[in-house]
């Protein structure tokens, strides 16, 4: 069987079932719909991990992101077409469209809310504990939500109309919250999900209850997947995706002077020089507020041996911190970024190395293992990825003065959705409420009493009153999480009662 063939047998066109004529054009097709998305088009004012207001207009936001995302996935996606295409038949599952990558790299932030992922937790928390909405918000469920239900493409009822194939591969956790995991043992669950007390705890998603039709019927056609298992378009996705921010974050929090060579190069040489005693350490120990430098990076020793012992490696772990060590700490933050041609010159260099390095680094994955996916980073580039990870994890998001504004920034939002559930709970007054708003709280109703005619197994069934209450919940997060950050600032300040942001705020509802 053809690579095309595979195609078309997998990926029934979205509107009618009917097998695709031409894959490509169709594949084209998804991708400029999602390019020319006004919801796309929003992430070039939505936060990466720091504001640029703070930090100059040199960071990246979610849009420069994903594009930069998107050339990583394809460069991916193209070299693993090729192999593919030279090792002869494989099983049905494995097909590699790098337009299909494209597509899904593009759409993979677009339900990332204002704020970056504070956002997210947020509106996670107040979903669940001020307007009961058992499968919460997630950015990912987000995602998949705007591209199949409420970003509009003239001649579709709801959603863009994108084929199985491209919806499958933005699925970067192919489940809802009511997912079933007894076929698969505790050490085989795949990331985002996990057993804490004989608990199942859903960290991630792709789909909220009323969109779970949806992405079991885009899921359908990917035969050969274990269960639980991302298909082979979204894995490259989701390593595209982990390379991009490992090497850019370390980019944006460089030239933010944010990341000091003093603390990285302590706690890096540190682990090296004592690893033996901090791996004699007990856990309460080296969480302690006042632990030894080298502690934090023990930890995330453990956690990777954990929860990913199939790859875990000590010696590769030792070359990885080796490695950042002499690249990043002795290398790039041995001077401080001045913003002359030379500071760019060097950073430009570092950024350009590291992601070849891993570009070059991905290959096919063992087999058996819902955890990685059927592609995966080689064992010593899958070290790397995490010690740069933790790099800025551990030094710029975990930095008083960041939690201090991110705790501002959390008001902004408890503030909006208070706000705009009281105004649509207001008898006397929610004829006026946006138009906007009415809309997507209709279509979120619609969408909850529809689950009383087709239910999701695993998740209760709502009376038509419970479902009208988690509409008007679901639409207003809808609503928020379509805000850019200064809109969201903005609306804050007008439900507070701020004549000066009214027509600015007038402009977005």
């Amino acid at each position: 069987m053809s690579k095309i063939e595979r195609i078309t047998r997998r990926y029934p066109d979205a509107a009618g079932g009917h097998e695709i004529a031409d894959s490509d054009t169709e594949f084209r097709r998804d991708l400029e719909r999602i390019r020319f998305s006004p919801y796309y088009a929003r992430l070039s004012a939505v936060t990466q991990v720091i504001g640029q207001t703070g930090a100059g207009p040199l960071v990246h936001n979610r849009l420069t992101h994903s594009l930069k995302v998107t050339s990583v996935a394809r460069t991916i996606a193209t070299q693993l077409a090729d192999q593919l295409a030279e090792s002869g038949p494989r099983g049905a599952e494995f097909v590699c469209d790098p337009v299909v990558v494209q597509a899904a790299a593009s759409a993979h932030d677009l339900g990332h809310p204002p704020f970056g992922h504070l956002g997210e937790t947020v509106l996670d928390r107040l979903a669940r504990e001020r307007l009961g909405l058992a499968d919460g918000f997630e950015g990912n469920a987000q995602t998949y939500r705007i591209l199949t239900a409420l970003d509009v493409w003239h001649g579709t009822e709801r959603g863009l109309n994108l084929t199985a194939a491209t919806r499958a591969a933005t699925a970067k956790y192919p489940w809802t919250p009511a997912v079933d995991v007894s076929v698969l043992p505790d050490d085989r669950l795949p990331p985002g999900l996990r057993r804490i007390g004989g608990e199942l705890v859903v960290r991630k998603y792709s789909a909220y209850f009323v969109d779970a039709a949806d992405l079991d019927e885009a899921l359908a056609g990917s035969h050969g997947m274990l269960p639980l298992q991302q298909s082979f378009e979204a894995t490259v996705m989701d390593i595209a995706d982990d390379i991009a921010y490992s090497v850019h974050d370390v980019d944006d929090f460089y030239r933010a002077g944010l990341l000091g060579q003093g603390a990285v190069a302590r706690e890096l040489g540190a682990w090296l020089d004592d690893a033996v005693e901090l791996r004699r350490a007990d856990g309460p120990s080296l969480a302690a507020h006042r632990r030894p430098p080298g502690s934090a990076l023990e930890l995330l020793r453990r956690k990777l041996h954990a929860d990913d012992a199939w790859i875990a490696d000590d010696d590769a772990f030792v070359a990885a911190v080796r490695r950042v060590a002499d690249d990043l700490v002795d290398g790039l933050l041995a001077e401080d970024f001045d913003g002359t041609l030379s500071a760019e010159r060097a950073l430009s260099s570092f950024t350009g190395r590291w992601i070849r390095h891993l570009q070059e680094s991905v290959a096919l994955a063992p087999t058996g293992n819902p955890r990685t996916g059927l592609v995966t980073l080689n064992r010593r580039a899958w070290h790397e990825v995490n010690v740069l990870k933790f790099v800025h994890k551990h030094f710029v998001l975990n930095r008083p003065d960041i939690a201090m504004y991110q705790r501002g920034l959390s008001r902004v939002l408890v503030r909006i959705v208070k706000g705009l559930m009281a105004w649509l709970e207001d008898a006397h007054d929610r004829e006026r409420v946006p138009p906007r708003l009415r809309e997507l709280v209709d279509h979120a109703t619609a969408g909850y009493l529809e689950l009383r005619g087709a239910p999701v197994p695993g998740v209760e069934v709502p009376s038509a009153a419970e479902a009208r209450r988690l509409g008007a919940g679901r639409g207003v997060l809808d609503y928020v999480a379509s805000l850019s950050d200064d809109q969201a600032m903005a609306l804050s300040e007008a439900i507070d009662g701020r004549p000066d942001r009214l027509w600015e705020v007038g402009r977005s509802l």
